[in-house]
């Protein structure tokens, strides 16, 4: 297993996401949660590729989630199989329509949360939980009430909260990641802070793209700097 894992991380720092998929599938009956979870992440990171079919990302998806659903069964208190298990659930949504997206924001928050619980220090459970705080302060006004309408408390947040959220990961890993940067800048607009807002999206537009996202997260930095 070690041999696999260390084979395995050697290819996802470089890059090479068929290769790591083509390798990591080759374990999917394995009991042990490093390796699914793993599995896990490279079946979703090969559906994210602009080469995988429609329909080949759906199937790859929902394998995710089995992967990562079976890492947390084998080990309850490994915080990548919380992480990723979360991860999954909220792609699957994008399928099952908003009613399922949202009865499955607890499951994915509470996930987040213990991912956190685990390991303080992992910068992208904080982000992610940033994330969905952000998204629940954003979400619009029929999503709100359909939400309402299925639970007795649904699920809320704000912007300041999740403000915090990206300040603890951007102190947990400093410069971590471009789409931290991009949502403290996104954030502090949103608390009509346009200096601190101006700060963080000059440093997301000048981060370094590495990757399709950071490309993204440029472009996404330069319009809302111009739109200030």
């Amino acid at each position: 297993v070690e041999e696999v894992v260390e084979q395995a991380d050697y290819l996802y720092g470089s890059g090479e996401t068929e290769k790591l998929y083509r390798l990591l599938v080759q374990h999917k009956t394995s009991e042990d949660a490093e390796l699914l979870w793993r599995l896990a992440r490279a079946s979703r990171d090969l559906a994210q590729l602009s080469s995988t079919s429609a329909e080949e990302k759906k199937q790859l998806v929902y394998e995710a989630l089995e992967y990562a659903k079976k890492a947390l069964e084998k080990n309850a208190s490994n915080f990548a199989a919380h992480k990723w298990y979360a991860i999954c659930i909220s792609d699957v949504g994008d399928y099952e329509g908003i009613k399922a997206k949202i009865a499955n924001a607890f499951v994915i928050k509470e996930h987040f949360q213990r991912a956190i619980e685990l390991n303080p220090k992992d910068a992208t459970s904080i982000h992610l939980m940033g994330i969905w705080c952000y998204s629940f302060a954003d979400m619009p006004w029929y999503q709100r009430k359909i939400a309402a309408m299925l639970f007795a408390t649904p699920p809320t947040s704000t912007y300041k909260e999740a403000l915090r959220y990206f300040h603890m990961a951007e102190e947990a890993d400093p410069n971590f990641y471009s789409k931290n940067l991009l949502y403290l800048g996104k954030t502090y607009l949103k608390l009509n802070n346009k200096k601190m807002a101006l700060l963080w999206l000059s440093k997301a537009k000048e981060y370094p793209a590495h990757t399709e996202e950071d490309k993204q997260v440029q472009k996404e930095a330069l319009e809302l700097l111009n739109s200030i």
